[in-house]
């Protein structure tokens, strides 16, 4: 049915005045948030109308981007807490705007059904050529594996097997394409939504790294950026936090 007249000129004013005030925001972002990220895109432009650019990679080389001023972003959706006050302190974040908007979980995960138990015994059974992890000088989560291999006493004996990649995105294809037969990753990685896991794992007990809590910062790039701030606002609202919480995060 055709609306009336005057109904079908205040959708196309209302479409006109979201189109208008839309806006897009550059957003630097964890490698282990990608996936998460690229579905809360799709969310947040149908709530707010604003779009997103991404770029996905590890935390220490987008500090590195953003502290040696050639870097667009706007927004960094940091892996851990420590890059985002660090910017603040440095001057290329704005005061006040960090907050916590996922805990990470680490697994060890293989491709292959049964080669990884649930305890992670397997780390010291010898079945395995190669264990990928993450750079542990610039990926939060590959410094939680080396913790996990320190406290089980595995961090020397395991050093010629380890397969060191740039992200925890890169670690992840490491083990996906069979380059190594089980790596530290992600849960969010691996455990997608509606979507048993493939291949095995075994969920890191928290007791045996620092905890991954990861901030965001608004930028002073995108400081008078609307899209910028509203994208912060829209991380700390309940549909947000409820899509982030079932891609394995707290």
């Amino acid at each position: 049915m055709p609306l009336p007249p005057r109904l079908l000129a205040a959708v196309l004013l209302s479409c006109a005045t979201l189109g208008a005030r839309a806006g897009e925001a550059i957003v630097a972002v964890a490698a282990n948030f990608a996936g998460p990220m690229a579905r809360l895109a799709e969310d947040f432009k149908a709530a707010t109308g604003h779009t997103l650019k991404l770029s996905a990679g590890s935390t220490g080389k987008f500090h590195a981007q953003i502290a040696g001023g050639g870097a667009p972003f706007e927004v960094l959706l940091s892996a851990d807490d420590e890059t985002p006050r660090r910017l603040v302190a440095e001057g290329h974040g704005v005061a006040g705007s960090t907050f916590t908007y996922a805990v990470g979980q680490l697994v060890l995960w293989s491709a292959q059904p049964g080669l990884v138990d649930d305890q992670g015994a397997v780390l010291a059974s010898g079945r395995f050529r190669h264990l990928a992890i993450a750079n542990p000088k610039v990926a939060p989560y590959g410094a939680a594996a080396m913790e996990v291999l320190k406290a089980r006493g595995l961090a020397a004996p395991l050093t010629p097997k380890l397969v060191t990649a740039e992200s925890i995105g890169q670690a992840f294809q490491f083990v996906a394409t069979g380059n190594a037969e089980l790596g530290f990753v992600a849960l969010s990685q691996v455990a997608l939504p509606g979507r048993p896991v493939d291949g095995s794992m075994w969920r890191v007990p928290p007791t045996l790294h620092t905890e991954i809590r990861q901030d965001a910062v608004l930028l002073k790039a995108g400081e008078r950026n609307p899209a910028a701030r509203a994208l912060l606002d829209f991380l700390k609202t309940a549909p947000a936090k409820a899509l982030i919480s079932a891609y394995g995060y707290r």
